[in-house]
């Protein structure tokens, strides 16, 4: 039997878990709902049964355990996450098992897995940026994730590209989160639609979907105002449909996606301007998009630093599976073995396990 270690992913959403062996073959993956609904604890127990039963499948003891988790974090500590809402979890906590165990944040560990297996394996010092509900970015120092003095590091969706702007579920105004995640540019299309009176051009090619989503009113102008008016829109539109009706000219829609491209140039040359990145490595729903994003986004970065060159940007190798792949070193690091991850093959990557 192969020695192999658990590793797991723990989502606001869901968990992704997975058995990794020392070579890097992927033995199993699973996934569970996060319940924390039903409250922090809820959550431990869950996230301690996935494991006891991941490591049973196999009929074997796991020889760690890595587990990336949102919020705040130290390799020991699970410390704060607004989304779970637990406090100082202790890992030992966390595992049934007696194993070495080590956490990571969920972005970071992200990040660390780009790093040694994906985008940026040959690179020691790029921005691995995932847009999906919200916005967090890794910044990979010398091939490890940076977590800052206190493990707030890389909030950059929570950089104000539009002081004056909309405001952000953080407390602030304008936050790079509000105007180009995949939720805020499903959000923000869907409430201009239905702020449209009915024969506006807007409103013709909206696609109702079958979920519902308060928002706010946005003016025609970028970047909107504050206004304290709500509208609640028929339906909700997704990011995906916002993309496809930009790629085919819908006016809105363009309009909508060029305000986030606009604040991603934005917080992006503040970055590079501060750290140099070599990449910026793009991931997460939105990056989904190809092209659609990264064309208007490397040409808008490049016209924003005009005394430099802008970073290269490449889209992310691992896909969802970063936070479980980027677990599985963090468990095989807690075993022991620091170079976990650097002699693993890409084809070991492309097993149907990695989806």
């Amino acid at each position: 039997m192969s020695s192999f270690v658990v590793a797991l992913d723990v989502g606001g959403t869901s968990m992704k878990g997975g058995l990794v062996t020392r070579s890097g073959e992927i033995i199993r993956t699973d996934r569970r709902a996060t319940p924390r609904d039903r409250g922090p604890a809820a959550v431990i127990a869950t996230i301690r049964s996935f494991i006891d039963d991941l490591a049973a499948a196999e009929g074997g003891t796991p020889e760690g355990v890595g587990l990336a988790v949102p919020g705040l974090v130290t390799a020991e500590a699970a410390l704060y996450s607004a989304n779970i809402g637990w406090r100082d979890v202790p890992a030992g906590d966390l595992v049934p098992l007696d194993v070495p165990v080590m956490l990571g944040h969920d972005v970071r560990t992200g990040g660390l897995a780009e790093s040694v297996l994906g985008a940026g394996r040959e690179l020691s010092d790029f921005l691995f940026l995932p847009i999906g509900t919200g916005i967090a970015g890794a910044t990979i120092l010398g091939g490890e994730p940076y977590g800052g003095s206190g493990g707030w590091a890389g909030e950059i969706g929570h950089t104000p590209v539009h002081p004056e702007g909309e405001p952000c579920a953080c407390g602030q105004i304008g936050c790079l989160e509000t105007y180009a995640s995949a939720s805020a540019v499903a959000r923000r299309y869907s409430t201009r639609v239905a702020a449209s009176p009915p024969s506006a051009p807007a409103s013709s090619s909206f696609a109702p979907e079958p979920s519902s989503t308060p928002a706010s009113p946005l003016p025609a102008s970028s970047p909107p105002s504050t206004s304290s008016a709500t509208v609640v829109p028929p339906a909700s539109v997704s990011a995906e449909r916002v993309a496809a009706l930009t790629a085919s000219g819908d006016p809105l829609a363009v309009e909508i996606w060029d305000d986030a491209v606009e604040a991603l140039s934005l917080a992006l040359a503040t970055y590079t301007l501060l750290l140099d990145p070599s990449a910026i490595v793009l991931g997460g729903g939105l990056a989904e998009a190809g092209p659609l994003l990264s064309d208007p986004l490397a040409e808008r970065l490049g016209k924003r630093l005009a005394f430099r060159d802008a970073p290269p940007l490449r889209h992310a190798a691992l896909g969802m599976s970063a936070g479980m792949l980027g677990a599985a070193l963090l468990g095989w690091r807690a075993a022991g073995f620091t170079d976990a991850g650097t002699t693993w093959s890409l084809d070991v990557l492309k097993s149907p396990h990695v989806a």
